[in-house]
């Protein structure tokens, strides 16, 4: 269903809304004409601001979570607390979080905000592997050029922080994208997802995103189609589990050496 036909269903259903989980960001300005750059906003009035212009766009009168998008390095975790109260208060958002965020940066921001924040959107898939080798590459050499921030995937964990994951299907390398624009360890993983794949009668989707799911940390796929097919493909994930050593030869395969 296309934004237009979900917007018409929107409005001729009112009670469609409370079936409906609705979560928005906000926080990035795009180039404009008087030669301003692109640029992170997480001021009060822009927040405030771009929160009701979502509402306004999706004609409905409250968000059940927004997130910032990206941190902004001006963050002031006062006047973001100064928004979240205001919007929170007039009830046109329920809950709060954060997208591409260190667990030091949060930590800043939840010490001014009274709400708690419960999300953080971060890249994470089985071809954006740095999430698992900060931990693996702990007192080893490979510890330097890991850009993953160091505990942060604990920390959301520890503090009920839902990990959202984004880019969960790296573009479709390991289901379906051409295999001669992809190197030889794409190929190799792509392959191993599609003989999993046969062996479990299920998508390629479903094997990559079940994959994710495995980890411990309860991570949350955030898929970004729109093609009914492909949205079902990757719903089957649900009912796939793999093996510690399926897993395990999942990851192995994507980072194309063996582990430390």
């Amino acid at each position: 269903m296309r934004l237009i036909e979900f917007l018409d269903q929107f409005a001729r259903k009112p009670g469609l809304r409370e079936n409906i989980l609705l979560q928005s960001k906000c926080g990035i300005r795009f180039p404009e004409d008087n030669g301003t750059p692109a640029r992170y906003d997480f001021s009060a009035s822009h927040i405030v601001n771009s929160a009701e212009g979502i509402l306004r766009r999706l004609s409905t009168d409250y968000l059940d979570v927004l997130l910032l998008h990206r941190p902004d390095a001006l963050m002031d975790a006062d006047e973001v607390a100064e928004a979240f109260g205001q919007l929170k208060a007039s009830g046109k958002v329920r809950h709060f979080g954060v997208s591409n965020m260190s667990a030091g940066q949060i930590r800043l921001l939840q010490s001014r905000c009274e709400m708690p924040l419960i999300a953080n959107q971060l890249e994470l898939s089985l071809h954006k592997i740095g999430w698992l080798e900060t931990g693996v590459h702990v007192n080893q050499t490979a510890a330097r050029n890991d850009i993953f921030p160091e505990g942060t995937l604990e920390f959301c964990q520890m503090e009920n922080i839902q990990l959202q994951a984004w880019g969960t299907l790296a573009q479709g390398i390991y289901s379906g994208k051409a295999a001669g624009q992809q190197n030889e360890t794409v190929h190799k993983t792509a392959a191993l997802v599609q003989q999993l794949a046969e062996a479990k009668d299920t998508s390629t989707e479903a094997i990559v995103l079940a994959w994710l799911m495995k980890h411990p940390a309860s991570i949350q796929p955030v898929i970004g189609t729109t093609n009914p097919e492909r949205i079902t493909a990757c719903g089957d994930a649900v009912h796939v589990s793999l093996s510690r050593d399926e897993w395990y030869s999942l990851y192995v395969s994507s980072r194309g050496v063996s582990l430390p």
